[in-house]
């Protein structure tokens, strides 16, 4: 992947309210550029606020699309084929821990509409699959590529020894400090 490839990395903060942040990061991990959304905790509102972040940053120079997981805002799930057509591009979401999918835990905390509408956007994802970076194992969902594509993403963007690829490190920082300043102030 050439140095310049840029990718803006998605990620939250929690609180009463999500903070977003997108962070545009290239290949040589030279931060260029942050947009900010908001999304409401356990609501259906997340797949929009990153489209929105999209809207405002405008970028034609940015190539991939990154986020951290699939549900940032405790079930506000994130529609990865809905951002691969948006973005009109290659969409991979990065999750650090295995996990036995979202369904049984969505069927615990949701019932009627709330559980329908999220098991539709949970149906539509495609798989996770396993990727080693390093010493590290990560899982990513590949929407707009092929996985292959995914693992070379990640793997070219994390460093060595992080197990963390550098656009969602920089927009989880960017995003904990939004959401600290909104809070103080």
């Amino acid at each position: 992947m050439k140095s310049g490839t840029r990718t803006l990395g998605v990620a939250v903060s929690g609180g009463q309210t999500a903070t977003i942040a997108g962070a545009v990061v290239r290949v040589d991990r030279v931060v260029d550029g942050f947009a900010y959304a908001t999304c409401e905790v356990g609501g259906r509102d997340a797949t929009a606020a990153v489209e929105s972040l999209l809207a405002e940053l405008a970028r034609e120079d940015i190539q991939y699309l990154l986020t951290a997981g699939v549900a940032p805002a405790w079930f506000n799930l994130l529609d990865l084929p809905r951002l691969a057509e948006t973005f009109d591009g290659p969409v991979v979401a990065v999750s650090f821990e295995q996990s036995p999918g979202l369904e049984p835990a969505l069927r615990e905390q949701f019932d009627g509409e709330a559980l329908a509408d999220r098991l539709a956007v949970h149906k539509r994802q495609p798989p996770r699959e396993r990727v080693a970076v390093g010493d590290e194992t990560v899982w990513v969902q590949a929407a707009g590529c092929a996985v292959t594509t995914a693992r070379e993403l990640v793997q070219a963007t994390t460093p060595d020894g992080s197990g963390r690829p550098e656009p969602l490190r920089v927009a989880r920082l960017a995003a904990r400090a939004r959401r600290r300043d909104r809070e103080s102030g």
